[in-house]
């Protein structure tokens, strides 16, 4: 019952005759280590300062979070009104942590690290950039997050610093 068309088969000649002598290319991706660190703009900060800081981490704890719609958190206390300008963008973060590829355990580290720097470099919103993947970092930034004294809030970032895969923080630095 199938005929060939007769174009289907012109064309497909024409094709074969016009990649004649063409070679498959070489796979050329360059495959680097998760653990390849440049310190380019990376604040210096103690090791006993991240470990202050990963102190108030933990995996048993899980504060009341809004389940609907963006994730968002305020301490009590702070404004809603702060939340709202986070969704906006009106805070522009001036520190970024990239989680994307790491562990809960580096995810962790890194994150009582940004901030700790971001209190010694006296930076109030940071961006902390966790991906979608499989929803393990996304799930756990926030609850890590909410338990660190010195962030005041946090909202899933405007699409120009990460959207969904990213939170907006902001920090209270205190003056010394």
């Amino acid at each position: 019952m199938s005929k060939k068309d007769p174009a289907l088969e012109d064309d497909f000649s024409l094709f074969q005759d016009a990649v004649k002598g063409v070679k498959k290319l070489t796979h050329d991706t360059i495959i680097t280590s998760r653990r390849q660190s440049t310190n380019v703009d990376k604040p210096k900060v103690s090791t006993k300062e991240t470990q202050n800081h990963e102190f108030y981490f933990s995996d048993e704890f899980e504060p009341h979070l809004n389940e609907n719609g963006p994730m968002q958190y305020a301490r009590t206390g702070v404004s809603k009104y702060e939340v709202k300008k986070l969704r906006r963008g009106v805070y522009v973060p001036d520190m970024y942590l990239d989680m994307h590829g790491m562990t809960q355990q580096e995810a962790k580290r890194e994150l009582a690290a940004m901030i700790a720097a971001c209190i010694k470099e006296k930076v109030a919103c940071a961006c902390v950039m966790h991906g979608i993947g499989k929803h393990i970092l996304k799930a756990k930034a926030p609850l890590w997050l909410a338990q660190h004294p010195d962030v005041m809030a946090f909202h899933q970032a405007p699409l120009e610093f990460g959207g969904n895969g990213a939170l907006l923080v902001l920090l209270d630095i205190p003056e010394r």
